[in-house]
């Protein structure tokens, strides 16, 4: 099976202090993948190895060839001193025409929001520039970190909504790190439980039966779990 990015046995020690375990994983084209775990647990740096911002100190990392990676960081500090229109974000970083920037700003149907200052929109319509930025090199790989914090409930099902489509449209590979494990089993294929190693991997469902996974988060927690069984050949239904 192809994958995007392999990693085998992955160790990160920082100060005399073990962060990740022998981690291994594959993200695939055209599946959700979606990282959970407690505070702590190193869900942040498997990120940045993923990203190629740092390296393990033992393990294995195979990347597709030519692989473009597309970014949605947890949130955006913007200096409230410094007015940015959408537009000029979008530009930032990138050689990109406007017609371009117009195309995936209305993909996430955000393209009404081009000229508005950056700091004057809500947590939802950041997340969807974040989102447009991050399709602009048309990613294999789309990694997002938190996609729904601070955004209300509405927000949420729409950016997922969206992220699906996404997912459908361009067959890429989408690794979503999260707390809220009602839209992630709602919204993903395969889950992985981060505590330092992989407690637990699977589908949503296996995920949720697992001893591990239910005394990191509780019993009474796992329970209330809505868990969808989504049809992945009818965009419409989510």
């Amino acid at each position: 099976m192809f994958e995007c990015i392999k990693l085998k046995n992955v160790c990160v020690n920082l100060s005399n202090r073990s962060i990740l375990t022998n981690i291994s994983l594959s993200l695939i084209p055209n599946r959700v993948l979606t990282l959970i775990g407690p505070n702590g647990a190193g869900k942040s740096t498997l990120v940045r190895i993923i990203l190629g911002l740092i390296k393990p100190n033992s393990g294995t990392i195979m990347r597709a060839y030519n692989l473009s990676i597309g970014y949605v960081p947890q949130k955006l500090n913007i200096n409230t001193l410094l007015p940015i229109t959408v537009e000029r974000f979008m530009q930032l970083s990138h050689k990109i025409n406007n017609i371009k920037i117009s195309e995936m700003l209305r993909r996430v149907k955000a393209e009404s929001l081009k000229f508005c200052q950056l700091q004057k929109l809500s947590g939802g319509e950041i997340q969807r520039i974040l989102l447009a930025k991050a399709l602009l090199n048309n990613p294999k790989l789309l990694v997002l970190d938190e996609p729904t914090q601070g955004v209300d409930v509405t927000g949420q099902l729409a950016l997922y909504k969206l992220i699906n489509e996404i997912r459908y449209e361009l067959k890429c590979s989408i690794l979503i790190v999260s707390h809220d494990l009602n839209f992630v089993m709602a919204k993903t294929d395969d889950v992985i439980c981060l505590n330092n190693h992989v407690c637990c991997s699977g589908t949503p469902e296996a995920v949720c039966n697992n001893v591990e996974f239910i005394s990191i988060f509780g019993y009474k927690h796992v329970k209330e779990l809505a868990i969808y069984h989504h049809d992945h050949n009818h965009v419409h239904n989510f």
